[in-house]
């Protein structure tokens, strides 16, 4: 076995990733897999009666090797898959599924757990707090059930692992395998530094001239700026046949079938533990608690969302007729017409915003508001990680260790889309303790040449802020358990610290010291930055409206018998919204990798808007000192949410800060729909 899997070597702990071969993985994981199943057999085996220390506290390092393994696995196969990779995936995904039904099914374990929470009051507050979960967690996984019922429970588990693994491989082939050339006569609309990214991308494929990718930092604002229709609807279709078996992989990538079996074996676990439907199941431990709570906020917001979608419909179709396209405003104009309306009501371009949003520039403005707020001090260290381009950071507070920041920023062949934060380490005080070692992906458009400066759109500095507002959880976060740390927290309350931190970005106070010219160094005039603040909400009713039914469909997915043919389905949801037909769902089913590719995000969508509704209040008590860098606040966030991770109820943590629950007028005076 290669030892750097599991024991570290590199700078500050982190793993050695030149040393790591994909040949290396598959016998250390046998040896892992095989260690964690002995430890488990050693709790549930040890004849001496049931205690915190020997049950609760043993199972929180009885998967530290293959935690650790793991850990490096799946961060290399969403940064940089390869066949090799994905087929590790296939052969891992039923295994682990296998070993997690035995050891959280096991009714030996089941026995002493219970054991333990009969007399977890007179615990301290975090060992009650991680024996309940387990009780819990156990219950929910099917320790209770026997006969039948128990095998069933295993085996649907098993199928889940491999069917959530091959929805994730489609979408990532049909975004890995589309690559289309791109004329001269083709680039009318588009700006300098849009051509240089399409340059870039061919280079890096082996290609010469310009091509276009299905990389969210290049097709929207393609979209928005490319002139030629045609090309347009041929972009558009192409980003959304992603896994509808229509797409680069053709009908091997198709999800359809895939997304209908996850749904109806979701289904029969949930009726199997005594749940009318998953959403019941999903949303009990949520701070929402029922899908009536979650649809009541979207619909809320949905009425004022859509009513201002309808107003801009009417102004884009006209703009569409004025240039003599008769018809309809379609899915694949609505981007293109929406970046002219801004331009026309706030003399707003985005192209002159770019040179001011240099990478550099806005990773130096992440880490300001970090230190104004937090006090944390960030400095480069020189590691062998995962690809040349990828960064990181030894993060302290007054000279003392708080976590190490890795941050992984452009788009390359073989890289999951999107964006997010996971952590390779994360932060306890077991034993010695140890601090997190925390990873940002995100996919921006790199630069043409290497050495020469990467700039981006205004969504990839927001997106910037927002996964690093992810990271501030498990920077600062401070518990004794693993399992209860950093984003270790209820679905729907861990967007809270990511989107609250997205508010920082939009301050002057910030855009005048960050967002400066990268070879002039000249501030964003202050006429430019007002203007792009206030065509921050220009397009609202869109993105507001193609969120909404995102979340609504996948919540209607989950309630009730789940449906054969999703796409049916799909299409009877958004036409009872009245959903308008230009904006289409953000993320269409076949490629809805938040709901389809594990249970985290499924009947779980909402979260980001359920924390919306928090992190604009949040937000607001800042506003409320009169300081947005108030020392005394930025305490108390950190001391009653940040640093807690699952060491509470949601709901307790956010009292603790706020003192009352939110409403929603907030968010809506913050997306310009009030």
């Amino acid at each position: 076995m290669n030892s750097e899997l599991t024991c570290w070597t590199g700078p500050e702990g982190l793993p050695r990733f030149d040393l790591i071969a994909d040949e290396d993985f598959a016998p250390a994981f046998e040896l892992e897999l095989a260690a964690a199943e002995a430890a488990h057999e050693a709790i549930v085996g040890n004849p001496a009666p049931a205690t915190f220390d020997n049950t609760i506290a043993a199972m929180e390092t009885a998967e530290q090797g293959l935690n650790r393994l793991l850990s490096v696995f799946y961060t290399l196969a969403g940064v940089d898959s390869n066949p090799a990779r994905q087929a590790l995936q296939r052969d891992f995904a039923p295994r682990l599924a296998a070993y997690g039904s035995k050891t959280s099914m096991d009714p030996r374990l089941f026995a002493r757990v219970k054991q333990v929470a009969e007399g977890m009051d007179a615990l301290p507050p975090q060992d009650r707090r991680i024996t309940e979960l387990a009780l819990r967690d156990m219950t929910r996984a099917g320790a209770g059930l026997t006969g039948e019922a128990r095998d069933r429970m295993a085996q649907i588990r098993s199928r889940m692992a491999v069917l959530t693994t091959e929805f994730t491989q489609n979408v990532l082939t049909d975004e890995r395998d589309f690559v289309l050339p791109v004329s001269e006569d083709q680039l009318k609309g588009l700006p300098d530094w849009l051509l240089r990214a399409m340059r870039a991308a061919a280079a890096e494929r082996g290609r010469s001239g310009l091509v276009m990718t299905l990389n969210r930092s290049l097709i929207v604002p393609f979209l928005e700026h490319a002139e030629d229709r045609a090309l347009r609807e041929v972009m558009f279709k192409a980003w959304t046949a992603r896994g509808t078996g229509n797409g680069a992989g053709g009908e091997d990538s198709n999800n359809l079938p895939v997304a209908a079996e996850i749904l109806a074996l979701r289904h029969e676990r949930a009726q199997l533990l005594g749940y009318a439907d998953f959403a019941e199941y999903k949303l009990a431990p949520e701070m929402a608690g029922k899908a009536d709570n979650v649809e009541a906020l979207l619909g809320q917001v949905w009425q004022a969302a859509v009513a201002r979608a309808r107003e801009d419909e009417e102004k884009l179709t006209a703009m569409l007729h004025e240039d003599g396209v008769n018809g309809p405003l379609e899915a694949w104009d609505w981007r293109f017409y929406a970046q002219r309306l801004r331009q026309r009501e706030h003399d707003f371009d985005a192209s002159q915003v770019k040179p001011y949003l240099g990478l550099e520039a806005m990773v130096g403005a992440v880490f300001d508001v970090a230190k104004r707020l937090y006090d944390l001090d960030f400095t480069a260290i020189e590691a062998p990680l995962w690809a040349p381009d990828v960064r990181a950071w030894r993060v302290t507070r007054a000279g003392r260790l708080m976590a190490i920041f890795v941050g992984d920023y452009f788009a390359r062949p073989g890289k999951r889309s999107g964006a997010w934060c996971s952590s390779l380490q994360k932060q306890h005080k077991i034993g010695a303790g140890q601090r997190a070692i925390v990873v940002n992906v995100c996919n921006f458009t790199p630069p043409e040449q290497p050495g020469a400066p990467a700039f981006l759109s205004w969504d990839d500095a927001r997106t910037l802020f927002h996964e690093f507002g992810h990271a501030t959880h498990h920077i600062l976060s401070d518990v004794d358990w693993p399992s209860i740390s950093g984003t270790s927290v209820a679905q729907d309350f861990v967007e809270l610290p990511s989107q609250l931190y997205e508010h920082w970005l939009e301050q002057p106070e910030v855009l005048d010291r960050h967002a400066r010219h990268f070879q002039t160094g000249e501030a964003l005039p202050a006429d430019l930055r007002d203007r792009l603040i206030a065509a921050g909400n220009a397009d609202a009713g869109f993105a507001t409206t193609e969120y909404l039914e995102s979340a609504l469909v996948d919540l209607a997915f989950h309630r009730g018998t789940p449906p054969r043919d999703i796409m049916a389905r799909q299409g009877e949801v958004l036409e009872s919204l009245g959903a308008p037909a230009a904006i289409p769902m953000r993320h269409a089913s076949p490629h809805f990798a938040h709901v389809f590719a594990g249970d985290s995000y499924a009947s779980g969508y909402y979260s980001y808007m359920w924390s919306e509704v928090m992190d604009a209040d949040a937000f607001a008590a800042f506003e409320e000192s009169g300081n947005i860098f108030d020392p005394a606040t930025a305490r108390r966030l950190e001391e009653t949410i940040l640093s807690r991770g699952g060491s509470a109820p949601a709901e307790e943590l956010w009292l603790a800060f706020r003192e009352r629950m939110p409403g929603v007028d907030a968010l809506l005076k913050g997306r310009g729909l009030a």
